[in-house]
Parts: structure tokens; C-alpha cells; sequence
């Protein structure tokens, strides 16, 4: 009971720490440290009046970036058939992407990508583990395509200012190409691993997961299959880049649209870090700190910040929610705990032990 309770204790620690860390880098965006005063502790870094007074100029931008956050799905959808091991249906994959995006925008835990293979290996008996590993190729080469259009961002009209970011862009570059060549050597050497370990009759658990793993990165043992799924993996990248682009053209940023890039590289860094439990605050501090590096106003940047990030939810929990209504699925199975969460992991649990897949 003690360790129960202690297991209470750490995770209500950490979810207040999240929760004050939020609020400190959402305010980030709408205020300004003043500790040596004088004054109070925190000062606008506008007028709230006409920051509202604005809001509807902004609907110019807002709509189209709405259409390619949205767009964000379907292009996801066709990318993942190039790193699965067999074919499945168009209709299936959108639906599975859509649920996996509601379950991460609208419910604690962060487990839409877990949930959507999950409930792909129950549809389409594919491996649980197999199809983690073709997410993480997806994930891992939309990193890829993003880091490309960041560097091909530098010869845009931002060149000089974006100077300031080339420490930050080299280590990103550097952990991309890193996990690159450790996903090639894996879908490599795996499977001759886990045949060393079954023959050597040693670490049986291990040597099963190599076996998935190996079939769920097929894509990367071939130089071929790689390219073809990195050539689908720009869209689901270039999409919301152009998104971002066209609004900080529409907050009134000079060549904006070459910046859109950037931004969004400046968000999956920022929201990279692990063991930060403030994902919204980190997306309203990295943009509304970008915007204002690239010469928007402190109200401009506070608008895009906020405006985005109510744009990005919407448009993914919505279409998200039409689908776990189509295919029947309950709310209360995708939160944190429910019978899905527990199901997927203990399928993961049988499949790291087992040769053989046991559909739900």
C-alpha cells in the first residue's frame, strides 16, 4: 500500500509541476519578467485591448492554416503504407492516423501513435511491435524531411537571422543522422542477432523482440524503400511548414513564408525534451519566441501562438473524433488506464517474450 501510495504522490508531484511550468511558459508569450522592478513582477507586453480588437484580421491566415493542419492526417496516412509490411486499405490507415491524433490532442498520456498500432495489429494482424517500428521510421524521416527544409529555409530572406539557430539546427542534425544510421544497422543486424541468440539459447525475451523489430524496419534495408518513404514523408512535413509560413506572412512578417520551416523545427525540438511535462507551455514559448525573433510584434507573437495551437487541436481532435465515432470506439477505452492502454501494453508484454502474434 505504501509503495501505492508513493506511486500516487510522484505522479500528482509531477503533474502540478507541469501544470505551474505551463502556465509560467504560456504566460511567457503575454508577459514579461520584471524582478528588479519597479513595477510589478510580470508586465504585459501589450495592450489586451487591442490584442482582442485584432483577433478577427487574423482569420485571413487562420482558415488556411486550419485546412493544412488538417491536411496533416491524410498525407500521414499514405506515408505509413511505405513502411508497412503489407498492404492495408487507405480508408483503414486515415482512420487509425485520425484516432491516434484525438488520443494524443485530447486525452493525458500522450499515446496516440501506441494506440493506433494497437488497434491496427488487432484490424489488420500485423504485429503490435512491427507496427511500432513503422511509426518510428515515419517519425524518424519526418525529422529527416523537416531538418532538409529548415536548411533549405537558411537561403530564404532569414538567412542572417537564422544564424542564430545553426548551434541548435547542428545538434538536431547530428541526433537525426545518429538515429538514421542506428535505424539502418537494427534493420540490418536484428534478425541475425536474434538468430545468434536462439541458437546460442540465450536471452529469449530479447531475441523475440529483435524478431519484431527487425519485420517492423523493413523499409530501412533497402536504400530504395528508404527513399520512397522519405519522398511521402515531406508532405506530412511541408504541410504544416507552409501553414506556419503563411501565418507569420499574415501577422505581417516580411518573407514569412520562407520561415514556416523553422518554426516547426523550433517546436519538435522544443517538445523533444524528454521528461518535460509542459507540451502546450513549450509550444507557446518556442512560438511566440520565434515569432518575435523574426520581427513580429510582442501582440503578433502572442496571437500566433495562440491562434496555431487552437487551429492544430481543432482540426485534429475533430476529425480525430469522427473517426472513434465511426468506428465505434468509447472514449473511456483510449484514456490513460483504459482497457485499450491496458491491452496494448500487455500485447507488448506477450509479443517481447512470444515468437508467434496472438491477436487481440
Amino acid at each position: 500500500m505504501k509503495r501505492v501510495g508513493g506511486r500516487t504522490y510522484v505522479k500528482v508531484l509531477l503533474v502540478v509541476v507541469g501544470v505551474v511550468l505551463s502556465v509560467v511558459l504560456v504566460g511567457s508569450a503575454f508577459f514579461t519578467w520584471n524582478p528588479r522592478g519597479p513595477g510589478p513582477l510580470f508586465l504585459p507586453r501589450f495592450s489586451w485591448a487591442h490584442f482582442f480588437e485584432d483577433l478577427p484580421a487574423h482569420l485571413r491566415w487562420l482558415i488556411p492554416f486550419l485546412l493544412l493542419s488538417a491536411a496533416i492526417l491524410p498525407l500521414r496516412a499514405v506515408q505509413w503504407q511505405t513502411t508497412l509490411s503489407k498492404p492495408v486499405p487507405l480508408r483503414e490507415r486515415y482512420h487509425l492516423v485520425a484516432i491516434g491524433a484525438f488520443t494524443h490532442n485530447a486525452l493525458p498520456g500522450k499515446l496516440g501513435d501506441f494506440i493506433r498500432c494497437f488497434l491496427l495489429s488487432r484490424t489488420q494482424r500485423i504485429p503490435f511491435l512491427q507496427a511500432l517500428g513503422s511509426v518510428a521510421v515515419c517519425k524518424l524521416l519526418e525529422f529527416a524531411a523537416l531538418m532538409g527544409l529548415v536548411f533549405v529555409s537558411f537561403l530564404g530572406p532569414f538567412g542572417k537571422t537564422m544564424a542564430g539557430f545553426a548551434g541548435p539546427l547542428r545538434i538536431a542534425l547530428g541526433v537525426c543522422v545518429g538515429l538514421m544510421v542506428l535505424v539502418v544497422l537494427l534493420a540490418h543486424y536484428a534478425l541475425p542477432l536474434a538468430r545468434w541468440l536462439e541458437r546460442k539459447q540465450r536471452l529469449p525475451r530479447a531475441r523475440h523482440l529483435l524478431g519484431h523489430v527487425s519485420e517492423g524496419l523493413g523499409t530501412a534495408r533497402s536504400f530504395k524503400g528508404m527513399a520512397r518513404a522519405l519522398f511521402f514523408s515531406v508532405g506530412p512535413v511541408l504541410a504544416p511548414a507552409l501553414g506556419y509560413g503563411l501565418a507569420l506572412h499574415g501577422i505581417g512578417v516580411p518573407g514569412g513564408l520562407f520561415a514556416g520551416a523553422v518554426v516547426l523545427g523550433a517546436i519538435a525540438l522544443g517538445q523533444a525534451l524528454p521528461g518535460v511535462p509542459a507540451g502546450v507551455g513549450i509550444y507557446y514559448f518556442v512560438t511566440s519566441w520565434a515569432a518575435r525573433s523574426l520581427g513580429a510584434s510582442a501582440e503578433d507573437a502572442a496571437a500566433f501562438a495562440t491562434l496555431t495551437h487552437l487551429a492544430t487541436t481543432l482540426s485534429q481532435v475533430s476529425l480525430g473524433a469522427l473517426s472513434v465515432r465511426l468506428r465505434g470506439i468509447r472514449i473511456r477505452d483510449l484514456r490513460k488506464g483504459g482497457s485499450l492502454a491496458r491491452d496494448a501494453a500487455g500485447h507488448m508484454a506477450h509479443e517481447s517474450v512470444s515468437p508467434h502474434h496472438s491477436p487481440a
